[in-house]
């Protein structure tokens, strides 16, 4: 079974810093793609970031240039490093992997970052 547990959210002021944790535990392969996602209240879940098995990133336009993910593949976790952070980044942070025969997602209960102005 796939766990994912997502730690580092919390209260920043706007051009603050955070970082995300996401361990990840169970048949999670290093060819898997890992990233985050976003929902802000009454907002759709957005995508953030991933990152696939040969670590090349990607980001949505909102975030690219302030967020950095990166991937300890030995330990199936992922960062993701917020700097510069505004108001309209403060959401709940899911962290998400697709993986197995099928092609199953895989969601964290998520962490909220909240940035105030």
């Amino acid at each position: 079974q796939v766990q994912l547990v997502e730690s580092g959210g919390g209260l920043v002021q706007a051009g603050g810093s955070l970082r995300l944790s996401c361990e990840g535990t169970g048949r999670i392969f290093t060819w898997d793609p890992m990233g985050w996602y976003r929902q802000a209240p009454g907002n759709q879940r957005e995508f953030v970031a991933d990152i696939d098995g040969g670590t090349k990133p990607n980001y949505a336009s909102s975030v690219k240039d302030r967020f950095t993910i990166s991937r300890d593949k030995g330990k199936n976790t992922i960062y993701l490093q917020m700097n510069s952070l505004k108001p309209e980044d403060t959401a709940v942070y899911y962290c998400h992997t697709r993986t197995g025969p099928a092609n199953r997602d895989y969601w964290g209960k998520g962490t909220l970052v909240t940035v105030s102005s």
